[in-house]
């Protein structure tokens, strides 16, 4: 009888695969954004390859065309991005047999999709694979940059992108991986993390008052994210 492994390189491609459509219209999106923000063809490939997060592109867009200065725009990106400090921490203590050098590439490729699938991954087995890894987070990079390139061949004829609503679309597929993170959760889990997320309302409330948009996100969701460590059953 054959044995299935779950840890194989392919395996890592058809467990991305799910998360692909959400990559697909988000690169989509953003390279049609980016090209109605002046930016060439070729930056947009650039920025898809060297930054590739979501997130910070979109934040480029906006900062680009409102003139804002190069620091400024590398300083709220960077700030955005804090969170993946957080999601390598989450994963980084199943990899710890593989090399540093190796660890580095499971890092820099780790985005919102690919964590929420590994930490699946992990409350079902308890286990990550670099081979896997490798698998899931080259399927997810090389899709992301097909699409944004491909968005900015698109967006020569869309001339007023935001009519269309795509500067929504990346919001409209984190909720839609929150959706499906708690899909399969038990009961118990569920209310734990509803009253997480409640207290990140709230803490992104109370923070606006007194920070900046960006940093009471930032901080919220490492006061939250601390919170929820301590209190996880």
């Amino acid at each position: 009888m054959k044995t299935v492994t779950t840890d194989s390189f392919s395996q890592g491609i058809r467990d991305c695969i799910p998360t692909l459509l959400g990559y697909i219209s988000i690169g989509l999106a953003f390279g049609v954004i980016g090209i109605t923000s002046n930016l060439s063809i070729l930056e947009i490939f650039l920025l898809s390859v060297f930054v590739y997060a979501g997130s910070a592109q979109f934040i480029f867009c906006g900062l680009y065309v409102a003139g804002a200065p190069v620091s400024i725009i590398i300083i709220t990106t960077f700030i955005v991005n804090l969170r993946h400090f957080l999601m390598s921490l989450t994963v980084a203590p199943h990899l710890t047999r593989y090399s540093s050098l190796r660890n580095i590439g499971f890092g820099s490729l780790l985005t919102d999709e690919t964590f929420g699938v590994a930490v699946t991954k992990l409350m079902k087995e308890n286990h990550l694979g670099g081979r896997w890894m490798d698998g899931l987070n080259l399927t997810a990079y090389l899709s992301w940059i097909a699409a944004c390139t491909l968005g900015g061949i698109v967006g020569k004829w869309i001339p007023d992108a935001e009519s269309w609503g795509l500067d929504f679309a990346l919001v409209a597929m984190f909720v839609a991986l929150l959706v499906l993170n708690l899909v399969d959760v038990g009961k118990s889990k569920l209310m734990h993390y509803l009253k997480l997320i409640g207290c990140v309302a709230v803490c992104m409330y109370i923070l606006s008052y007194f920070l900046p948009g960006h940093l009471a996100v930032l901080f919220s969701t490492i006061i939250v994210a601390t919170i929820g460590v301590v209190t996880e059953k």
